[in-house]
């Protein structure tokens, strides 16, 4: 019955979220067009809108709702580089571990009483090389993160571990993004765009998956 009660909170907060057409204000044009009250908000109360746009944050990924990367950069436009990293890189790891957990508690059972044969050696697997795998999936961004968090919840693996594993693997990402952020604050016309510091950071966005995929190479090749 409480399984059933959460499916329900949860399929009905997703649903809000799109009915009120909240998403509209999580893409980036909404984000940059209101940067100017959110740096208002933010001179105002910081401390406040720091926690209110970490808690948005860890609901966002915790419901596996659509904006976390334009809520990136607009986090680093208005926080700058450090804090913006820090409270993304915290928000976003522990809304993967809610998502993880939920997965956990809902889905586990249900799917080993289905297929516990076919996932005994998926288990075994995670139980040996498990930290190592999760890993190389948060590096590496083939697969999408909320899947990552979903699927991880149905394994063994420990929920201490995926919480750091999750917050290690996710920083490489998280700082390309916050990076990338800051400099979008500093686009105050189109020749911005062409600035040095600018072209790096979007450079870094296009070749950071690529970097991350060989990194990931590397160690397996190590290790086998």
């Amino acid at each position: 019955m409480k399984k059933t009660v959460i499916v329900l909170l949860i399929v009905a907060a997703i649903a809000l979220f799109f009915f009120l057409g909240l998403d509209r204000h999580l893409t980036l044009d909404a984000l940059k067009e209101g940067q100017g009250k959110f740096a208002a908000m933010q001179v105002q109360s910081p401390w406040l809108t720091a926690l209110a746009v970490f808690f948005i944050y860890v609901a966002v990924v915790a419901l596996s709702l659509p904006g976390a990367t334009a809520m990136s950069l607009a986090i680093g436009a208005l926080f700058g580089f450090w804090a913006g990293a820090l409270l993304v890189s915290f928000a976003s790891t522990i809304g993967a571990t809610l998502a993880f957990l939920v997965s956990r508690y809902v889905l586990r059972d249900m799917v080993q009483r289905r297929f516990g044969d076919m996932l005994k050696g998926i288990d075994e697997g995670m139980a040996k090389d498990g930290a190592l795998y999760l890993f190389m999936l948060r590096l590496v961004p083939a697969f999408p993160f909320f899947l990552i968090n979903l699927l991880m919840g149905l394994t063994r693996i420990r929920t201490a571990t995926f919480y750091w594993v999750s917050q290690l693997g996710m920083l490489p990402g998280t700082l390309v993004y916050i990076n990338a952020g800051t400099q979008l604050a500093h686009i105050e016309s189109l020749s911005g765009i062409f600035s040095p510091a600018v072209l790096l950071s979007f450079a870094l966005l296009g070749v950071f998956p690529l970097a991350a995929k060989r990194v990931g190479q590397m160690v397996q090749r190590r290790r086998g």
